[in-house]
């Protein structure tokens, strides 16, 4: 099922966590969940202050190699009625202080997870992972209003 551009972005704006998967440079599947905001029709995550291993993470060294990646949002219950899900095929890069929109961005991921009033937005240099949506697929278990989510 497709969604429509307003239902995407509708839902692309409320909801609260994707699980974002990449291709390590072996060709190895890693998913990892992720915080993320759409600006312009671009999908944004931080690499934030929550507690890392060190180094640099796995997921900008996947985007590096291969910027090939799925963005998965869904929707679980006991009701299976209530199942969905969209995943969002995208090519991705990264993105630092310099670019234009990283002002917009980071207000934009401050006002919908107040948690960063508490919580670093940044590990070490301000970096944003960048999805540029190719294709989105969708599936719900019974009709849904997108738009309503």
């Amino acid at each position: 099922m497709q969604l429509n551009s307003l239902q995407l972005s509708h839902v692309l704006n409320v909801w609260p966590v994707a699980r974002l998967a990449s291709l390590d440079p072996m060709g190895h599947p890693h998913q990892v969940p992720v915080v993320f905001v759409c600006v312009d029709s671009l999908i944004y995550s931080p690499i934030d202050g929550k507690r890392k291993r060190g180094g640099t993470l796995q997921r900008v060294r996947n985007v590096a190699a291969n910027a090939s990646v799925s963005i998965l949002l869904d929707h679980y219950a006991a009701d299976w009625q209530q199942l969905w899900w969209l995943r969002v095929d995208a090519a991705a890069d990264t993105v630092s202080a310099a670019d234009g929109s990283f002002e917009r961005v980071v207000a934009a991921l401050q006002s919908k997870y107040p948690q960063y009033n508490t919580t670093a937005m940044f590990s070490s240099a301000p970096t944003l992972l960048r999805f540029r949506p190719l294709r989105h697929a969708a599936w719900s278990a019974q009709p849904i209003d997108w738009g309503s989510l």
